[in-house]
């Protein structure tokens, strides 16, 4: 059974869309996405195969125009002219939220430079949903593709390794044996997550830890989202207190509790609490 959405917020303005799709199961979308589709003049998509699926299934006849990497530009001038014209035109990627890691950057802002409104619709993102199942911290990093050369490659993993939070990046299956070693260097004593063609009849999510990460037998199918755990800070190591860290201690002295600042900073810092705590009553000595 087809599900048509039964309420309007209001009446769409002309302008440019970016509307989520699923990223496998054609169930996964929102009923604010297909009416957004189906009020479109055109449907902007990478694929015009892999589109008319979501399409067809719930009877969108809107007009799709191929719009990827190798003809945006070529694009840009007639899709520009359509909007000033009073179109409403909709963005979307083979899967999950555009832009991201997909075309319509370009787009995007050139709309912004002719005054053109632009409008989210939210929905399914491979992101969100690699690190929602992660078990990892969810202050994380966004790395997005990594070049192909092994010596960028090589440069890009390093420069992340010193970031502290969790890291989540796009991979094809035909290049993860080629960085599972360029991991293996800069992420020791880390977790990490493959996912796998997510929301599809075969999804799979492989934990690891990443010292005994090995080079995948065969080529997985679908490209991976892949998440790295955030670095743990080992807080027993002895860190003195700068004048910064007394400053701001000091602020919260004379409204909150020592508990509750220990409690905040270790949050929010890599400051041990015994070195907060010692502060705390070098303060409270001196009143």
């Amino acid at each position: 059974m087809i599900i048509k959405p039964q309420f309007k917020l209001k009446e769409y303005e002309n302008g440019l869309y970016l509307v989520s799709t699923p990223l496998g199961n054609l169930k996964d979308i929102t009923l604010r996405a297909i009416e957004v589709l189906e009020k479109s003049d055109y449907i902007l998509c990478e694929d015009t195969r892999i589109s008319k699926n979501l399409l067809n299934k719930y009877q969108i006849k809107s007009k799709l125009i191929s719009n990827h990497k190798f003809n945006e530009k070529k694009n840009l001038i007639k899709i520009i002219d359509y909007l000033n014209s009073g179109k409403i035109i909709s963005l979307i990627s083979d899967a999950g939220t555009p832009i991201i890691s997909d075309p319509g950057s370009i787009l995007v802002n050139e709309c912004i430079n002719n005054g053109i409104k632009i409008f989210p619709i939210p929905g399914p993102s491979a992101l969100a949903a690699a690190i929602s199942i992660s078990g990892f911290s969810d202050k994380f990093l966004f790395c997005g593709f990594f070049p192909d050369k092994k010596q960028n490659l090589s440069n890009e993993l390093k420069k992340f390794s010193a970031f502290e939070n969790s890291l989540v990046f796009f991979i094809s299956p035909k290049k993860i044996n080629k960085i599972i070693p360029e991991i293996k260097r800069n992420f020791t004593g880390r977790k990490i997550v493959f996912c796998r063609e997510m929301t599809k009849m075969y999804e799979e999510f492989i934990r690891k830890n990443v010292d005994e990460l090995e080079l995948f037998e065969k080529e997985p199918k679908g490209e991976l989202t892949v998440v790295i755990s955030e670095k743990k800070i080992n807080k027993n190591i002895s860190q003195k207190l700068n004048e910064s860290d007394k400053n701001i201690i000091k602020k919260m002295f004379y409204k909150l509790s020592t508990k509750e600042i220990i409690d905040i900073l270790s949050e929010s810092t890599n400051l041990p609490n015994k070195e907060i705590y010692n502060y705390c009553i070098e303060l409270k000595n001196e009143k």
